[in-house]
C-alpha cells in the first residue's frame, strides 16, 4: 500500500515538473498547491 503511495507520489511530481517550464514557474505551482490544501482543511 505504502510503495503504491509513493509511486503515485512521484509520477504526480513528474507531471508537476514537467509543466513547469522555470523555477519560477514550479513555485507559483507549489504555491498554489498549498493554498488548495489551506482551503481545504478550512472547510
Amino acid at each position: 500500500m505504502r510503495s503504491k503511495i509513493v509511486l503515485t507520489a512521484f509520477v504526480v511530481f513528474g507531471f508537476v515538473l514537467a509543466g513547469c517550464n522555470t523555477v519560477a514557474g514550479m513555485g507559483k505551482d507549489m504555491s498554489r498547491a498549498g493554498n488548495a490544501i489551506t482551503n481545504a482543511a478550512d472547510k
